[in-house]
């Protein structure tokens, strides 16, 4: 159940990123609806911050959880 919160938190993240990045929600995009956003510069910034911070997390798929205290 870990991994799988740990993908979706990854998927939003990186969802995130593409939204500041590129201003493009991919989620909307392949589930249907406004895929293109408009976004003031500062939370654009806050958006690749949180998706720069889901790549991150992709090493936590290494972590064995029982060493970690």
């Amino acid at each position: 159940m870990a991994k799988f919160a740990l993908t979706l938190v990854i998927i939003g993240a990186l969802n995130w990123l593409l939204v500041g990045l590129f201003e493009w929600d991919l989620v909307s995009a392949l589930l249907g609806g406004d895929s293109h956003r408009e976004s003031s510069g500062l939370s654009r910034i806050v958006y690749s911050l949180v998706g720069l911070c889901g790549i991150y997390c992709v090493r936590f798929y290494a972590v064995d959880r029982h060493s970690v205290r």
